[in-house]
């Protein structure tokens, strides 16, 4: 049975939604309402569903905009919980925190988790999925957080918040690491990135299909929805090959991508709606900025040309 059947959804297209332009980052300075508006209006033509990656000021302001503004958009909203533990197999170094930082976290990941569930309830006519992590678990990232601990923050939420719950994560993981907190959610999320495993892009959606039918074979009672999967449109070539990288690559797999989920009725999360200039290194060509299907002054990219002609 399928994503849309288990989870009682209409068929519809997703992207993942994070509104930072030039000068802006999580923490410091948020778009504003106009800013939010502009990009929503741009994306309610194309996408049913979006999916927010945190519980903070910038998602407060989508979700008043939605309403404010009348947008038929449903959101999947989520928590981004931060370290709880040191990570030494993180390759950029990034997963080592002091011990009072650490503790901190500890405190603020659950704040998170009633804040979570408080927006799920203030906006339950627009929020309908909720993650209570993002790539917290996978033995690179650079903020781990024990399963356990994801276990409780899972228990919390329910107990406030009526929405299906998930944790996004890196396919990988869900094949063993993750087998205890898989049967504590509503359903399971994956993340399938093949140009980060150096696949070309006659390669990929054959690649994506292998890394979610893994998951879904793993757990054949949980529907599996593909909450990140995307194709970078630069490349500083470190993590990704320069040659695998452009926008007419990107365009082939966005409508390979979702042609496919579309047949097999996938709930596909595409990665990501604008680039966004704060991410990774200040090399320009760093990948991490370079995911969008509009550029960071809200032009479109080849995808989307096609797409809106």
């Amino acid at each position: 049975m399928n994503a849309y059947n288990k989870l009682g959804l209409l068929p519809g297209k997703a992207i993942c939604y994070s509104g930072f332009r030039d000068g802006q980052r999580p923490g410091l300075k948020y778009p504003n309402y106009e800013e939010v508006r502009e990009d929503l209006l741009l994306l309610h033509k194309h996408w049913k569903y979006i999916r927010l990656f945190n519980c903070d000021l910038h998602a407060e302001i989508v979700l008043d905009v939605i309403r404010n503004e009348g947008l038929q958009f449903q959101v999947m909203l989520g928590a981004y919980i931060e370290a709880e533990v040191n990570n030494f197999n993180c390759p950029w170094g990034g997963g080592i925190h002091p011990r009072k930082v650490l503790e901190q976290n500890a405190e603020k990941n659950i704040n998170k988790m009633f804040k979570l569930a408080e927006l799920a309830n203030r906006y339950s006519d627009i929020v309908f999925l909720l993650s209570v992590g993002n790539e917290a678990c996978v033995d690179w990232t650079d903020h781990l957080v024990p399963t356990e601990r994801v276990i409780q923050y899972v228990r919390a939420v329910r107990e406030r918040a009526n929405q299906p719950i998930t944790f996004c994560e890196n396919y990988v993981p869900w094949l063993s690491k993750l087998e205890a907190l898989a049967h504590e959610l509503d359903f399971i999320s994956i993340h399938t990135y093949p140009v980060w495993e150096y696949k070309n892009i006659y390669e990929a959606l054959d690649y994506t299909k292998e890394n979610y039918w893994s998951v879904a074979n793993r757990y054949p009672d949980k529907p599996v929805v593909i909450t990140e999967a995307g194709w970078a449109t630069k490349s500083n070539g470190k993590g990704i090959l320069r040659e695998n990288v452009n926008e007419e690559y990107q365009k082939i797999y966005f409508e390979k991508l979702m042609d496919w989920a579309e047949k097999e009725n996938i709930l596909t999360f595409f990665f990501e709606a604008f680039d966004e200039t704060w991410k990774g290194s200040p090399e320009p060509s760093e990948p991490e900025k370079h995911w969008g299907v509009f550029k960071i002054d809200r032009s479109p990219k080849l995808v989307m040309k096609k797409v809106s002609s």
